[in-house]
């Protein structure tokens, strides 16, 4: 079975009829629900934390920063980028908490340094192994996100990144523009050996709490 990544860029993929198919298939809701709660156990958050959330899609992920409370104080806030407008607007649609961005995270990531306590990122990033035009390289694309998505963290944060790599050349690629970025990269594997078989890439910023900054987070102010 060919992967939708192999044959068409993320933002033509994720028509009107493909968004809706996969933000109500009930399938699809428990197993992002279930990977998002595993990032968020991974993460380790004890206070309300503001998340970036990388590949947002129609919010599914969000709904759940928004519902688990951490050990001290409110939920989460978070603010979810993704590149197609369809999954975006049935975010809207769906009133989720969070805010979002229409952005290729293939460009990057278009925040503030230090924006935030930490990313999830679900389902994602695994797109970024495809090129989208012939003057960009797939790992001229992760570079470009790992780098920024650096840069959008408090040093001290984290980013917990859940993919489905093709093959091992594309987790080792993928790892390695992350390291290259400057995280500490370490990776988990659920049901390893199975169908169910999840890889979550698990990444810090090293150093100390930076100062939080008012005003607006994005990297263009």
């Amino acid at each position: 079975m060919s992967r939708p990544e192999d044959t068409l860029a993320a933002d033509v993929h994720y028509d009107d009829t493909e968004a809706r198919k996969y933000t109500t298939s009930s399938r699809i809701q428990n197993i992002q629900a279930s990977m998002t709660r595993r990032a968020l156990e991974l993460l380790d958050l004890k206070s309300p934390s503001l998340i970036l959330d990388v590949g947002c899609g129609s919010g599914l992920s969000g709904e759940i920063l928004s519902s688990i409370e951490p050990e001290e104080g409110g939920p989460h806030t978070w603010i979810g980028m993704d590149v197609s407008p369809s999954m975006l607007d049935i975010a809207l649609q769906r009133d989720v908490e969070g805010d979002l961005m229409l952005a290729d995270i293939g460009q990057g990531v278009p925040f503030r340094a230090g924006t935030f306590d930490a990313a999830i990122s679900i389902s994602a990033i695994q797109w970024l192994c495809s090129a989208e035009t012939s003057d960009t390289s797939p790992f001229g694309r992760l570079t470009r996100f790992f780098n920024g998505l650096y840069a959008s963290l408090k040093r001290g944060g984290r980013a917990v990144c859940q993919f489905y790599p093709k093959n091992d050349e594309q987790r080792h690629m993928i790892t390695q523009a992350a390291v290259k970025a400057g995280f500490g990269a370490g990776m988990l594997e659920d049901d390893p050996g199975t169908k169910n078989q999840k890889l979550y890439l698990v990444l810090t910023v090293g150093g100390g709490d930076v100062q939080k900054k008012g005003g607006d987070i994005t990297g263009g102010c």
